[in-house]
């Protein structure tokens, strides 16, 4: 019933270029989260200019979701699923 946090360090692998914008967190220690966990990195935001890629070591808390965070974020994600459909009906002419 109770949460769990605990600490670890983690690297941040943040890519800003043509090809991609994107930014990655991997904990060490083979840990994964789960559903409804939440991990919040520690330090300030980071900024990678564009053309640039950048990789950084940090720590993280790690805080475990209990029975009931789980079961509803499962509920939930049956619901939030769906905003990613899109439909329409329209015969294509503007």
């Amino acid at each position: 019933m109770t949460r769990r946090s605990f600490t670890v360090p983690c690297t941040i692998r943040v890519e800003h270029t043509f090809e991609s914008l994107e930014a990655h967190v991997e904990l060490d220690g083979g840990i994964e989260p789960g559903i409804g966990d939440k991990v919040l990195v520690h330090g300030a935001p980071v900024s990678v200019p564009f053309g640039r890629s950048l990789v950084l070591r940090r720590e993280a808390t790690v805080t475990r979701a209990n029975f009931f965070e789980k079961a509803l974020v499962r509920f939930q994600s049956m619901f939030e699923l769906t905003e990613l459909y899109e439909v329409s009906f329209t015969d294509g002419r503007v």
